[in-house]
């Protein structure tokens, strides 16, 4: 065992669990549970990177051990030295990855999202920019193999959008997109100014997980449904039918949540859209209770979070933008880059970062229940 503290014994068990899920995947009866195939398929793909490179580990300690061995032979002990420190240093880096993919992360980064963008300070340039962060995120949803997809658009003058939800799937489209939660400014000179004045106007994302069968218990006793013609662009035939959905949660409540679904033409679907938005802000909403419960009793964060907090300003006069949850040199981008779809440096970082709090908290904090949490958050 290496003397650094990794967690053999979990890497052990993992391993184990790759084996079983990958004879599971070759049987030809997994294929007749298509939500179990799902699973085990999503599971396979989760554990092969720290699989595989445990595996490298393994082969590297062999390897070291061969060489320690030819030190006692007088006519290989010069060639054996330096291949026993390549084969140290090759172990350290080893470590550390496997010890970053030892972390536990979000459970819902493979899931599907809702993405909700809404204009916030700012009036029509704020509705202009949420139509420029809606083409941001769908040229960086397909640079990264991800479909976004518009339920319903509530359009403003002109050309912009007091509100926008849409839905991104693909391949961990939750873990994509998670870093956008939060409130996002923009300064620039807006189409309508005259003087040439810089302002400033706000917009809102919001990253919603979204929710499987069975996570919310959704009583349709509660939801009342309402159906009409669709609203704007969509080509023919789109104004001629009762297809757009309107699902209201508890109306007349405090708890009233009220989700509109219009992107297609059948209302059937637009209605089942409209269940799974409904069930992933009420999912949303039962974490957000629970979170602030935490906090309250921890005490361990200021302020109300990072939902309702500035997280980025995109500068255009300076062709800037600057994420405002990392530090130095790391913080600031192209402005023209990102809104071309360019997040995956900010992304990386944003990760990288949490990465490093996590290594911090596990070398500070209590370790030997950290090392309870599997990889990824299971088991």
């Amino acid at each position: 065992m290496s003397g650094t503290g990794l967690r053999i014994g979990r890497l052990e068990e993992l391993a184990s669990e790759f084996g079983l899920v990958e004879r599971a995947l070759g049987d030809p009866a997994m294929l007749a549970d298509a939500r179990e195939y799902a699973r085990l398929t999503r599971r396979h793909r989760e554990l092969t990177p720290v699989v595989t490179l445990y595996r490298e580990y393994q082969a590297a300690q062999r390897d070291l051990a061969g060489a320690r061995e030819l030190l006692q032979d007088p006519d290989m002990r010069e060639l054996a030295a330096g291949e026993v420190d390549s084969l140290v240093a090759r172990l350290g880096e080893l470590e550390a990855e496997l010890e970053v993919l030892l972390l536990p992360t979000d459970p819902d980064d493979a899931k599907d999202v809702i993405l909700e963008i809404r204009a916030g300070a700012g009036g029509a340039e704020a509705a202009l920019f949420a139509v420029d962060l809606l083409r941001m995120y769908t040229r960086y949803a397909e640079g990264t193999g991800l479909k976004v997809n518009v339920l319903d658009a509530s359009e403003s003058d002109l050309g912009g959008a007091s509100k926008v939800v849409a839905e991104v799937t693909g391949d961990m489209a939750f873990r994509a997109f998670k870093w956008e939660r939060g409130v996002h400014r923009v300064q620039r000179v807006p189409a309508t100014e005259s003087q040439g004045r810089i302002h400033t106007s706000t917009v809102t994302v919001a990253v919603l997980p979204e929710a499987e069968q069975g996570e919310v218990q959704l009583d349709l006793s509660e939801v009342r449904i309402d159906v009409f013609r669709s609203q704007g662009a969509g080509g023919q035939g789109v104004n001629t039918t009762d297809s757009a959905v309107r699902a209201v949660y508890r109306a007349g409540t405090p708890d009233e949540i009220t989700v509109v679904c219009q992107d297609g033409r059948s209302q059937i679907k637009n209605r089942e859209k409209a269940l799974v938005v409904l069930a992933s802000r009420l999912a949303e909403r039962e974490r957000a209770a629970r979170e602030a419960r935490e906090r309250s009793e921890r005490a361990s964060q200021v302020g109300t979070g990072e939902r309702s907090e500035k997280i980025r300003t995109y500068n255009y006069p300076q062709n800037r933008v600057t994420d405002h949850r990392l530090e130095g040199e790391h913080k600031n981008f192209a402005l023209d880059t990102v809104m071309e779809g360019g997040l995956v440096p900010v992304v990386a970082h944003l990760a990288r970062d949490e990465r490093e709090r996590q290594l911090m908290a596990l070398g500070t904090g209590d370790e030997a229940a950290s090392g309870e949490r599997g990889v990824y958050g299971t088991a």
